[in-house]
C-alpha cells in the first residue's frame, strides 16, 4: 500500500533514513518502527488532504507546514553542501516546529495513538545527537546524507517540497 502512495524519490530518502537510524540506534527493530510510524503518518495526512477533509483553517496550517517543510529541506541540504555551517540546534528547532504544525493540522482527525507516532518520529529525527551523527564529516553516515540530499534536491526542483 505504501509503495503505491509514496514516490520513488521519497522512498529512496526513506531507505537512507532507515539506514542512518539503524546505525544511530544500533537497533534494527526500533529503526523499523520509526520508519513505519513515519510512513503511516505521511499516508494518513496525504489521504486526508486528497479527500478534502481539512477545513479552511486547517488548509492555512497545511500551507504553513508546506513552507516550513520547504525551509527545513533547504536547510538540510545547505548544511550538507556548505561545510562547517551545520548547526544541530537550528535543524532540531525547525523539525520541532514541523512537528507542532503536524499536530495542529491533524488534531481533530487522528487518534492520540497517531499523535504518539508523530512525536516518536519527530523526536527521533530532531534529536541533536542523531543530527550530529548524521552530519559528522568523518562519520559513516556521510554517504547516506549525500543520497538523501540528492533526493531532497530532486523533490525541491520538482516543487514537491
Amino acid at each position: 500500500m505504501a509503495n503505491m502512495l509514496i514516490d520513488d524519490t521519497s522512498s529512496e530518502i526513506f531507505d537512507e533514513l532507515y539506514k542512518v537510524t539503524k546505525e544511530h540506534t544500533h537497533n534494527k527493530k526500533e529503526a523499523h518502527k520509526i520508519m513505519k510510524d513515519l510512513i503511516k503518518v505521511a499516508i494518513k495526512i496525504g489521504i486526508l488532504y486528497r479527500h478534502n477533509q481539512f477545513s479552511q483553517e486547517e488548509l492555512v496550517v497545511v500551507e504553513r507546514l508546506r513552507k516550513k517543510l520547504n525551509q527545513t529541506a533547504m536547510t538540510i541540504v545547505s548544511f550538507y553542501e556548505v561545510e562547517y555551517t551545520f548547526d544541530r540546534n537550528v535543524l532540531s528547532k525547525l523539525l520541532h516546529e514541523c512537528k507542532d504544525l503536524v499536530h495542529e493540522l491533524v488534531q481533530r482527525h487522528l487518534t492520540p495513538r497517531t499523535h504518539g507516532r508523530i512525536n516518536h518520529v519527530f523526536n527521533h529525527f530532531a534529536d541533536v545527537e542523531f543530527l550530529s551523527t548524521l552530519y559528522s564529516l568523518e562519520g559513516d553516515c556521510r554517504p547516506n546524507l549525500k543520497r538523501m540530499c540528492e533526493g531532497i534536491n530532486k523533490l525541491l526542483d520538482e516543487k514537491v517540497l
